[in-house]
């Protein structure tokens, strides 16, 4: 049975916040400022740590979709092997070992984060504003991954494929997350939800199929 029985028993991302889409528009902006707008981090290891924190949080979701974003924008595939497990060992920068630290202690135990983690990343070189991203970064995911395992979102194998190949094709668009968005808005408007969409209902509506996105 699913959680929302208005809905499949395995939503669709879309399905979801098509149906409950209060203040994601706004949620979507934010994520193209904090993961694709100026910062001292890489797309790649912005979306590196997003995988990260889903990994924390065992939502396979969230995971896999921004592994395959994290893959599109240059991250090797083997260092996803260890990288929940074993950062030191997964074969990353070493410069980026505190900041998952401290993505990990703010995931995990957000009280217990303290000045010497800050002091940690700025010894290894980064700015402010890029502990200040790494946060923006951990919270996000710790709201998405929140958001996909209490409503029960999943998605199959062909569509999360099809999600990596528009990934690899915008890869230069600053602003993926408010398309997504858009796109919701538009099929919320049309009524196109459940099996219709399955079946590329939004294409029959004349709409684009939604870009890649969140897991966002």
């Amino acid at each position: 049975m699913s959680k929302f029985p208005s809905l499949p028993t395995n939503p669709e991302m879309i399905e979801v916040f098509a149906t409950h889409g209060e203040g994601f528009g706004s949620l979507c902006d934010y994520h193209d400022t904090i993961l694709r707008g100026p910062s001292p981090l890489s797309i790649a290891e912005r979306e590196l740590i997003a995988t990260y924190v889903s990994g924390l949080n065992q939502c396979d979701f969230c995971y896999d979709s921004h592994r395959g974003f994290a893959e599109v924008h240059g991250v090797a595939p083997e260092s996803f092997e260890l990288l929940v497990s074993d950062p030191a060992a997964a074969g990353i920068d070493e410069r980026l070992l505190p900041l998952l630290a401290y993505a990990r202690k703010l995931t995990q135990a957000p009280s217990s984060v303290s000045d010497s983690d800050a002091a940690d990343v700025y010894a290894a070189g980064w700015s402010e504003k890029a502990l200040f991203h790494t946060i923006a970064v951990t919270g996000i995911f710790n709201l998405m991954n929140r958001l996909v395992e209490g409503t029960g979102i999943t998605t199959d194998p062909a569509r999360r494929n099809a999600t990596r190949d528009r990934a690899a094709n915008e890869y230069d668009n600053p602003t993926p997350y408010a398309g997504f968005a858009r796109s919701i808005t538009k099929v919320s408007e049309c009524g196109i939800l459940g099996d219709s969409m399955i079946g590329g209902g939004w294409e029959d509506e004349g709409l684009s199929a939604p870009s890649a996105v969140p897991s966002a």
